[in-house]
């Protein structure tokens, strides 16, 4: 079975994932990487304002949210506001859609299919919103809160960016956007629901997992982790 390399790097600063995620698209499609890769992250606070953000959407000056320690960055994925901060699982999946399905609407349904995937393991049931891209849980009140966000882009059929799911994470930097771009959105975390559930609240390290195997497994591949870096990564530096 083709594999699926898993690479956890911890907490690690946003630019320097970034700057990661574009070395290993460049390697990926020169042959240099020969199999799809998952970056696994955390990140310190930052905003990211993707292709499709609007005006207004983003609630606090960005001046001053990096004058209390929040980045923010424009970057070239899809979708709207995102944002990311400790506690919350960060994947980017470097995947050849060539080798799988050329469609990136379906890619994305298979992020949504991986994340839902997940959360079953934890007796959390994921669903999707017609029209939106994400997965919500509703809760027993009726009340719909997003767990995850999904934003990429593809170079030649290379995907980057990704998904972040909201696990352990206090949701202090929501409060300075309009998440997503969703008016009246209600963001939630993983272990919240499972509170509100009375079921066990899942570690991190747990989710982790989960996420990293589910996404193998909605794309037919092994999942491999991987401990050292690669040699195209060798150069890679905090910016």
């Amino acid at each position: 079975m083709p594999a699926l390399l898993v690479w956890d790097l911890g907490l690690v600063p946003y630019d320097t994932a970034w700057d990661l995620q574009r070395r290993a698209v460049q390697a990926r499609r020169s042959g240099e990487l020969g199999d799809d890769l998952l970056i696994l992250v955390e990140h310190p606070p930052v905003v990211t304002l993707g292709r499709g953000t609007k005006p207004g959407h983003l609630l606090a000056p960005a001046a001053l949210l990096e004058a209390r320690g929040i980045q923010v960055r424009e970057v070239e994925r899809g979708g709207d506001v995102t944002i990311h901060e400790p506690g919350q699982l960060v994947a980017y999946p470097i995947i050849n859609l060539k080798h799988h399905r050329q469609d990136l609407h379906w890619y994305l349904r298979q992020l949504e299919e991986a994340i839902i995937r997940a959360l079953a393991t934890v007796g959390l049931e994921g669903i999707r919103v017609p029209g939106l891209t994400g997965v919500w849980n509703e809760r027993l009140d009726g009340t719909r809160v997003k767990l995850a966000s999904i934003g990429v882009h593809a170079r030649d059929w290379v995907t980057w960016h990704g998904l972040a799911l909201n696990v352990t994470n206090d949701l202090a930097t929501f409060a300075h956007t309009v998440p997503c771009g969703i008016d009246g959105v209600t963001m939630g975390t993983v272990v919240e629901e499972c509170r509100l559930r009375t079921l066990p609240p899942p570690p991190l390290s747990a989710v982790r997992h989960s996420v990293s195997g589910a996404l193998a497994e909605v794309f037919s591949l092994e999942g491999r982790p991987v401990h050292h870096p690669f040699p195209w990564a060798a150069t890679m530096s905090d910016r």
